[in-house]
């Protein structure tokens, strides 16, 4: 899988530069990824600039999951997690100014609207199974709608509780 890996730009940016050849739990080793990846770019991105990142990583994540998914042979590979990095990256960039126990529960969220799949978001999923276009689009379309359940939870929480 390694050679896999490096055998083309797009299969390097869906499996997360390499996070999601973990053997055990791709998805949360990306996101976990995608969070230290996070905290390291704010040491060079303001937030406007981490906006626009994010916004560029969502049409260049469409593109690599669709084309390392048909590559793969596979719909929804468990082993490409941009999908997760981006969305978590879009929760923390939304959510932030928070400390280490506020972001450790943004990723625990997050993590369950993912796996979990409730309500909307297993819609999301569904909505765009296959290969080519639809495919890239349903691997990155559930991830930011379980990012989009994270933020209102989080918004919740800091409307009641904060």
């Amino acid at each position: 899988m390694q050679r896999f890996l490096l055998a083309h730009p797009a299969h390097f940016i869906a499996l997360g530069l390499g996070s999601g050849l973990s053997r055990v739990a791709p998805g949360t080793v990306g996101t976990l990824w995608g969070w230290l990846a996070f905290l390291v770019l704010q040491l060079w991105l303001g937030p406007r600039e981490m906006g626009f990142l994010i916004a560029l990583s969502l049409p260049l994540g469409w593109w690599a999951c669709t084309l390392t998914a048909r590559h793969l042979g596979v719909a929804d590979p468990g082993a490409v997690v941009w999908d997760e990095i981006v969305a978590i990256w879009l929760v923390l960039w939304l959510a932030m100014p928070m400390g280490f126990l506020g972001q450790l529960v943004a990723f625990g969220l997050f993590r369950y609207f993912d796996a979990a799949k409730p309500g909307p978001v297993r819609w999301a999923d569904r909505l765009f199974k296959g290969f080519g276009w639809r495919g890239g689009l349903g691997i990155m379309l559930d991830d930011l709608v379980a990012a989009g359940c994270t933020l209102l939870v989080i918004a919740l929480w800091r409307h009641f509780l904060g």
